[in-house]
């Protein structure tokens, strides 16, 4: 689009033209998009509000143009969760659901746009990396455009995302190893193959889908700023696009400027940003997962040193929780607010509750916290449920089992 620029690297600044290429190849550091401030200004709340109720309202701050009959993705709800936050001892609280997208995760966003991308350069096929719910996204966007896909999974991955990515006519290829040996093999046959694997050789635009979770926020929020955001991380990349996505509002003219402190939540069995935050480093040392959120288990994560930047910057901090504490934040937000997540919206929860407890969320905080993904993706994780009581077909077998129920 006439408002992109080029390639930029977030570490030297040099630049290059827009290609799938990811790295630079002066310094190695990951490549971002550079868009024209001048033409940002000119998109404008009104603008938005006119568009479609997808991502897509917000095209004239992505990097490229929505598909023709592409799924619709984003605009998901944004919960006011008061039952959450009397339990948490908070004020205004928010949960930002984005299970109710097409595959069940915010993957879809980031999908829909390296698939556009990937489209617009003439790839004719798609692939990934996956802990999971990128599988689902790429597998489902790639069969709605009529291309063939290759996900790559570690073999030990949750049957439920196996079988919602295999549906889809999907080549489901399980890699024996941990998600960071999948994406090491990806990135070599990245090179070899000339295919879009989106969050490789496409990753710089792939990445910018995750910002349209900023600008929803604001948009819902009444174009305001949250005070306080938490976002689970993984390779760290959501929560800088999040933290990005809101500058990028106030560059544009369309919020006015907010400091939005931002914290982050890891599994304790994959904690390496957390870690490194709880000892005040600046090296993020590596480390092999062993933790039930597997969408969360990247134990090399590439955007680690940047999120762990973000989350210092803005005042913010970093919690590893348990994965006992991951169920019981599974099970606290459905009873309290209906919201079914996966593992990685325990550890956000579970986050939330422990850095409330610290006194990092404050209850004078407008809180916004990022559910990414459907529980049903990880049943075995809050199984196996059993019923309340088993009666015979009779008001008298009830009655009994129940005493209390006419009271209540």
């Amino acid at each position: 689009m006439a408002h992109v620029h080029q390639l930029r690297c977030r570490e030297c600044g040099r630049t290059y033209d827009i290609s799938p290429r990811y790295a630079c190849e002066w310094c190695f550091g990951p490549l971002e998009v550079a868009y024209d401030p001048d033409a940002a200004r000119q998109v404008t709340r009104e603008s938005i509000a006119a568009g479609p109720s997808t991502i897509w309202r917000y095209a004239g701050l992505l990097p490229v143009d929505e598909v023709p009959g592409s799924a619709p993705v984003g605009c998901t709800p944004l919960v006011r969760a008061d039952r959450l936050a009397a339990e948490l001892g908070l004020g205004e609280l928010w949960v930002k659901d984005d299970t109710r997208n097409p595959t069940n995760s915010f993957k879809d966003r980031v999908v829909a746009v390296a698939l556009a991308q990937a489209i617009e350069f003439g790839l004719k096929t798609v692939a990934c990396a996956s802990t999971g719910n990128l599988a689902n996204a790429v597998a489902a966007a790639a069969a709605r455009a009529g291309l063939p896909s290759y996900v790559f999974i570690p073999a030990n991955l949750e049957p439920a995302k196996i079988a919602t990515t295999a549906v889809y006519g999907a080549n489901v290829v399980a890699v024996d190893g941990t998600y960071d040996d999948v994406n090491r093999l990806c990135a070599e046959l990245a090179s070899e193959q000339p295919w879009a694997f989106v969050n490789i050789n496409v990753r710089p635009f792939y990445a910018e889908g995750s910002r349209t979770l900023a600008f929803e926020t604001a948009e819902q929020l009444g174009w305001q700023a949250p005070d306080h955001v938490v976002v689970p991380v993984a390779s760290g990349s959501l929560l800088t696009k999040i933290h990005k996505g809101f500058g990028d509002l106030v560059d544009a003219g369309l919020l006015d400027a907010a400091p939005v402190r931002v914290s982050g939540a890891q599994a304790a069995g994959c904690s390496p940003v957390a870690t490194a935050f709880a000892e005040s480093s600046d090296t993020i040392r590596p480390q092999k997962p062993d933790t039930i959120a597997k969408s969360l288990a990247i134990g090399d994560p590439a955007d680690g040193y940047y999120a762990l930047d973000v989350v210092r910057s803005t005042g913010g901090a970093l919690a590893g929780v348990t994965d006992d504490e991951v169920r019981a934040g599974i099970r606290l937000l459905a009873r309290t607010e209906g919201i079914f997540g996966e593992t990685a919206a325990g550890v956000t929860i579970a986050t939330l509750r422990r850095l409330a407890e610290e006194g990092v969320v404050r209850p004078d905080e407008r809180v916004v916290v990022y559910v990414t993904g459907h529980g049903l993706k990880t049943l075995d994780a809050v199984g196996p449920a059993t019923p309340t009581a088993t009666i015979a077909p009779t008001v008298d077998a009830f009655r009994a089992a129940f005493p209390g129920a006419a009271e209540a």
